[in-house]
């Protein structure tokens, strides 16, 4: 979830894309920047985020347990066997981003992930292995010094789209890379900063 346009005043001890929402503040304060190695919920947010390209992740936010509920609790065994009546539904679903490519986007990252899983591949040693289960520890003081893709985000991007992934742009792996705990972006400023880096620190020692 990269900064978007700013509401309200920001609270000086938050990162102030926050401000102004208390769905946006307690997903801040909850979710965002900590490390999470959860195959399935790893595909989950991958797909969610892949939902939120051309809109703000607030949109997506609001409307997340209707994704659930849409589409299996993102089950992709499930998932893999939708057909077009499933499409349709989809379609006509008021509670989800009703975009044709961004429905048949999560059922082809389904089929994606359900045959990594065949192959013996796991997507969070696909993604974490890339930075040695370690997450990346930036710095930043003010929002504009942060990037929203990186050099890692392509490569990433790159080898997803190879294994059938779509809706996985770099700026979107990124989103993705914060989100889940790879890279830790909460402004230095930020009280959850400190408190996700000693998050990595733990995270640090995993082993596959």
């Amino acid at each position: 979830m990269n900064p978007s346009i700013l509401k309200g005043s920001p609270d000086p001890n938050r990162c102030p894309w926050c401000a102004g929402s208390e769905i946006y503040e307690n997903y801040h304060d909850t979710v965002w920047g900590v490390p999470n190695f959860d195959d399935r919920e790893l595909f989950a947010k991958l797909c969610l985020d892949g939902q939120q390209a051309g809109l703000s992740w607030l949109t997506i936010l609001k409307k997340m347990q209707n994704y659930y509920r849409a589409y299996d609790n993102f089950n992709p065994e499930k998932i893999i066997n939708y057909g077009e009546k499933d499409f349709t539904r989809l379609l006509s679903n008021p509670g989800i981003i009703r975009n044709k490519l961004k429905i048949r986007s999560i059922i082809a990252n389904s089929k994606a992930f359900v045959k990594m899983e065949d192959d013996g591949e796991s997507l969070s040693d696909f993604l974490w292995g890339r930075i040695n289960y370690s997450p990346i520890q930036n710095h930043f003081s003010v929002i504009r010094e942060i990037p929203t893709e990186t050099p890692l985000s392509r490569e990433i991007s790159k080898d997803l789209k190879k294994r059938g992934f779509s809706f996985v742009g770099p700026t979107i792996v990124y989103a993705f890379m914060q989100a889940v705990g790879m890279v830790n972006d909460h402004l230095t400023t930020c009280f959850r900063h400190s408190e996700c880096r000693n998050l990595a620190e733990k995270a640090a020692g995993r082993s596959r």
